[in-house]
């Protein structure tokens, strides 16, 4: 069992690996490898699209690397592999972003990334730190993560999801906050896993365990 944790020079992917790898060890999850390579990716059981940083230079950043997309699109799209997006990588599932300019998304996912607006004008923006999960619907990978399980976000824009049904989890902050997303073998969190301590970690090892 293979899991690539793609990098496409948007994030430092350090902790990201470090938090994969222990819980592949844990967990009997096979090897995980951090890899720009798209012969890697096609070869991979499982992929991991992190990223941080805007999501138009994200969008550019991976286009740029010839054939890792569309390797990523083959693996996940054709052949069903598990996908987890991650912050940004989570993001670019959608129809559009909205930061800065119109993008276009991956589409996977129906919706736009749009700015947050807390209802609350002593909330700031970006929405950086620890918040409680509200868990929408069960999902594989949410095994025993409950609502009010932490998770640390720093991000100022979210997904807004065109169907429900593909909300798995938000965040109330001075309104809802999109937390995760799924569909299918494709699962986003807007949220750092990797740095979310055991409700991360716990994520993480039922990532590496689900089979769509």
């Amino acid at each position: 069992m293979l899991t690539a944790l793609v990098d496409y020079d948007s994030g430092n992917l350090h902790s990201a690996e470090k938090a994969f790898q222990r819980m592949a060890a844990e967990t009997g999850g096979g090897r995980v490898i951090v890899t720009s390579n798209p012969e890697d990716v096609a070869r991979a059981d499982r992929i991991v699209l992190p990223g941080d940083g805007a999501f138009p230079a994200c969008r550019q950043a991976l286009d740029g690397f010839g054939g890792l997309f569309e390797a990523i699109e083959e693996g996940v799209r054709v052949q069903g592999k598990p996908f987890l997006g991650i912050c940004v990588g989570m993001q670019m599932l959608a129809s559009w972003g909205r930061e800065y300019a119109d993008t276009p998304g991956f589409g996977w996912i129906p919706g736009e990334v749009v700015r947050i607006a807390p209802s609350d004008p002593a909330l700031k923006v970006p929405h950086m730190g620890w918040n409680d999960l509200v868990i929408d619907r069960s999902h594989p990978v949410l095994d025993g993560i409950v609502t009010g399980d932490h998770a640390y976000f720093v991000h100022s824009y979210h997904f807004r999801a065109e169907n429900a049904a593909h909300l798995l989890a938000h965040a109330e902050y001075g309104g809802p906050i999109t937390a995760i997303v799924g569909e299918g073998n494709i699962v986003g969190t807007q949220f750092h896993p990797e740095k979310s301590q055991a409700t991360g970690l716990r994520l993480i090892a039922n990532f590496l365990r689900w089979k769509p």
